[in-house]
Formats: structure tokens, sequence, C-alpha cells
């Protein structure tokens, strides 16, 4: 079996489906937006029964319960998305990547990555990519921590990662990923200095908008060469990040987790910040205000148990890896968000916050100044939305200054004069 990295293997029910002509256009675009709905659902449910047959039946899987079978999720209405938001589909296919034969070309589960993802549909595209933490993971642990039996090969998991970054390549179209910079030596809105100050550099002065390379362009790549894996990796990471509003919290959590092991081993650099440690996982407790969806994820969360744990600090203390800064840079924009998005779990934030640290005792070992400055940032950052939340749950409790026994008196309506 071989992977084809210029095209998709369409399952043979949506290739005839696509073929019949008299629901198409001349053009080629199908008639009526029913018929690609319908064939959007046929797609993801025999994705779904594929996937099925692949993965190991629940009788052998001890940590997790599941209570219905996988291919039940091919009923429903939103196949893909319910694959999607599927705790027992993920700690499956976890399980199924984590294993020591994953990864190499005859891979049956990286074959229905590579092909899931090239269906172009984007429920099942976001299916994929919620597999990237893991996928990443064990990746660059085999990659840089190889076993003592032998190399293995890993191009199952390229090629997964090619797909996903020659489509970015293609999207990108050969510009770089470009951002606006303010030019402070110009007034702002709010500031009109007395005399104008004339820079000595033509170009401050000139009125031109300064624009910053955030990522050069990207070059396409048949293979994983060694000088170019942490590009790769870093694109990848990159669309995941992209769609990370999309993501379920398990996933989070797995790259936050992830995260934690690829910076090193726990040194005093990680509570430089806290003056208390003991209190740094407690101060979302408090909160209620997410909303029954989230509350449900945390559940499930919590029951899948310890296996993905157990994948994650198993070997911890050699799992550490080169972490350059186009690799870093990604890593960093995902931590942010789950550290500081408002509609993260608290399990999701607190490991965050864990990995966080973890980073800046990184760069600070490595003297790296622009992760120095960047991990600062997003503590500093998490300490004050740390003092927020209390803040206001203090305020909650005790009120603005007023008995709680006594009733609040009814405030009269306003009324508004209008003259005629």
């Amino acid at each position: 079996m071989d992977f084809h990295l210029h095209g998709g293997s369409p399952s043979s029910s949506s290739s005839d489906y696509r073929n019949n002509s008299s629901l198409q256009t001349p053009n080629g675009h199908p008639s009526d937006p029913r018929h690609s709905w319908w064939e959007s659902i046929s797609k993801a449910r025999t994705r779904i029964h594929l996937l099925s047959s692949l993965l190991p039946s629940p009788h052998d899987l001890d940590d997790v319960q599941e209570e219905e079978p996988l291919t039940s999720l091919a009923d429903t209405d939103r196949p893909a998305r319910s694959l999607l938001l599927s705790a027992a589909a993920y700690s499956s296919v976890s399980s199924t990547v984590s294993s020591p034969s994953s990864g190499s070309g005859e891979d049956p589960l990286c074959h229905w990555l590579y092909d899931t993802y090239l269906s172009s549909d984007p429920d099942l595209l976001l299916v994929v990519l919620s597999y990237i933490p893991i996928i990443s993971a064990v990746y660059l642990r085999r990659i840089h921590h190889p076993e003592a039996d032998g190399p293995v090969s890993l191009s199952g998991f390229e090629a997964v990662l090619l797909a996903i970054y020659s489509t970015e390549t293609k999207a990108r179209n050969g510009k770089p990923v470009t951002i606006s910079i303010p030019d402070l030596s110009q007034p702002s809105l709010y500031h009109s200095p007395r005399s104008q100050v004339k820079s000595s550099n033509p170009n401050l002065n000139s009125g031109k908008p300064m624009v910053g390379i955030l990522s050069p362009p990207l070059e396409p790549q048949m293979a994983v060469k060694s000088t170019k894996r942490a590009t790769i990796v870093g694109v990848v990471l990159d669309c995941y990040y992209k769609q990370i509003s999309q993501m379920p919290s398990w996933s989070k959590l797995d790259f936050c987790k992830f995260a934690t092991v690829w910076a090193g081993e726990e040194c005093p650099c990680t509570s430089e910040f806290d003056h208390k440690p003991s209190n740094l996982l407690d101060w979302h407790k408090n909160g209620d205000e997410f909303g029954n969806d989230i509350r449900v994820e945390a559940d499930e969360i919590e029951n899948l148990g310890e296996r993905v744990k157990d994948l994650v600090i198993v070997g911890e203390k050699d799992a550490r890896i080169p972490l350059p800064w186009e690799l870093l840079q990604p890593v960093l924009r995902i931590l942010g968000h789950c550290l500081l998005g408002p509609l993260n779990i608290d399990e999701v934030k607190d490991e965050a916050s864990v990995a966080v640290r973890r980073m800046y005792a990184r760069a600070s070992h490595d003297l790296v100044p622009q992760a120095i400055l960047a991990t600062r940032s997003l503590i500093q950052l998490e300490k004050r939305a740390r003092e927020a939340a209390m803040a206001a749950s203090t305020l909650a409790v005790n009120g603005s200054g007023s008995n709680a026994t006594t009733p609040s008196k009814a405030r009269k309506p306003e009324m508004l004069l209008v003259s005629k």
C-alpha cells in the first residue's frame, strides 16, 4: 500500500456518486444542494464504518467504558461531527496510534487518516486534526528517542503530516504570513505632539505600514527531511491552531500534557512567578459560567481514566525534544489559547498552566530570548486572569458591600422626557 501525495483515495460509493452525470450540471457541480449534503453524509458514514473495522473492539479496552459501538455514530444526523465529539472514539484511536507497531507505511490507521483528510469534507478534516497532538507526540518521541530494538518505519505518520503540510502550502500560494506593525514614531489617534519629530530614517516617516513576517513562504516537500522536520510539524500544528476553537477538550488536554513532556523535567524556575504554587491549579474552581455542554465534556474526560495520562508519563524524564522556533512558535500559540480561552474547561487551563511554566524554564535554560518573552507574557496574563477571577468570585459571594439578608429595594423605572 502506497500513499499518493497528490490525491486522495475516495471510497467507491462516493466516486460512483460523483460520476453520476444525471446529478451534475455541465460545470460538474451538483444541481441540487441536497445531493451535496447527502454525499457528505454518505462519505462520513463510510469513513466511520471503515474506522470501526480498524480499531480494537470495546471489550479489548479495559480503561474505556464505551456505551455504544463506534458504528452507532454513523446513524446520527451529523456523523462526522459525532465522531469528532466522541471521547470513546478518540481514546480508541489514541491507543492504536500509541501502539508499538503504529506509524509504518502499511499502518491501516495512517491510511485512514490520510484518505480522510484528503476527502476535503470540512467536518472530516476536523476529525483528523483532532488527532494531531497524539500523532505528533508519538512521531517526535520515536524520532528523537528511538527504541533500542532498532529504527521503526514512520512513513505512515509522515504521509499524514505531509498531506496537511501540502494542503497548507497550496493555500498560502507561495506567500508569507505577515502582520502589520504599528510605527511608534508616528502620532497615534489619541496623541497629537506639539512639534513634529523627524526621524533620521526616511522609511519611518514615509507613511507606509511596517510589515513583519510571521512565517516565511512554504516550500513544497515530498519527504520529511531532518532539516525540514521542525518546519513541517510546526506548520501542521499551526493548522491545528487555526481550528482549535472546534477541537474537543480532550484533544487540547492531550496537547498540553505532551507540551509539558517536550519541555523537559521540572525545575524551580517553573514556580518563579508564583507566590503560592500550591494554589496554582485551584483558581478556576469557583466559576460555573461555562454551560452544560462544557460540563458534559469534563465528565467525559474524567471517564477516560488514566490511560492517556500513562502514555505521557511513561519515560517522561527522557522525552525532552529539540524545540527550534519553527516548532515552538505554534506550540506557544496553542498553549496560549488553552490557557486563556474563556470557554476552555478547568482541566485544560490547569494543564496549560503547567506546560507554559515548563516551557519558560526550558527557554530560560536554553537562553532563547523570544521564547522567554513569550512564556513570561503568558504567565503574567494568566496571573492577571486568576486575580480577576478570584476578585469576581469574592465580589459575587460577599456582594457589593450590602447585607445579603436585607432585601434590595426595587428601583423605579426611569422616565425620559421627550419634547414634542
